[in-house]
């Protein structure tokens, strides 16, 4: 899923965030029946064998990773691929994106959403796209870019310090940016009225490829990008 802004003048953040790999996907059907299996199959096998091959192990890891929909935390991952820990996961998901690499697959381990999810190389996203149709495009107008752009930097905040930041009444833009999922609830103000405090999703981080929001351009690249 990419956002796409629409022909107006969009917020210089919408131009910084923009994620360009696409997860390739078995057709959801075929994806759903393969991923119940596999998870009923994990949950109810322990391997009888202490020092399995390591091969072995991989090929587990990378399988799950494959099925996965959304991005997996290793804790998740170690559970479904029968693996000793979060750690183990860690240290095996390395060795998985150096044997990618080396033999020059089109897929990749990537942190993303606080998770990790196996994605196609974004030099591949033009021919998938062509091939495959690529995933639904989300568009977003400009007021919505710039919405999501003051929420996304000054989180947790409130509607009023919205609109007093972009000075204009932002009810409908707040309502349609959670209804796609990229913005949420996120508690109360200790003020008067307990006005609602507004912040992004884990589909916001997936949408833009980043791991956390530590990983939000500066302010200062924005201003670069703007003049």
């Amino acid at each position: 899923m990419a956002i796409k802004p629409s022909p107006q003048r969009g917020a210089p953040v919408g131009r910084l965030l923009n994620s360009s790999a696409l997860r390739y996907q078995f057709p959801q059907s075929a994806a759903r029946r393969h991923w119940e299996y596999f998870s009923l199959k994990s949950q109810s096998t322990v391997s009888k064998e202490a020092d399995e091959p390591i091969e072995t192990k991989l090929a587990r890891l990378e399988a799950v990773l494959f099925m996965a929909r959304e991005p997996l935390s290793t804790r998740k991952l170690a559970n479904l691929a029968k693996l000793a820990d979060g750690t183990q996961a860690r240290t095996l998901l390395k060795q998985l994106g150096k044997c990618l690499d080396r033999r020059s697959s089109a897929l990749q381990v990537v942190e993303v959403a606080q998770g990790v999810q196996l994605l196609t190389r974004p030099q591949l996203a033009d021919w998938i796209r062509r091939l495959h149709g690529g995933p639904k495009e989300m568009r977003l107008s400009a007021p919505a870019l710039e919405t999501l752009s003051v929420v996304a930097y000054q989180q947790p905040i409130v509607r009023a310090e919205i609109e007093a930041i972009r000075g204009v009444q932002c009810g409908e833009i707040l309502r349609v940016l959670m209804e796609r999922d990229l913005l949420r609830i996120v508690g109360r103000a200790e003020e008067l009225g307990r006005p609602y405090l507004y912040g992004t999703t884990k589909t916001f981080l997936q949408v833009f490829g980043l791991r956390r929001l530590e990983e939000l351009p500066s302010i200062d690249q924005i201003h670069t990008v703007s003049t």
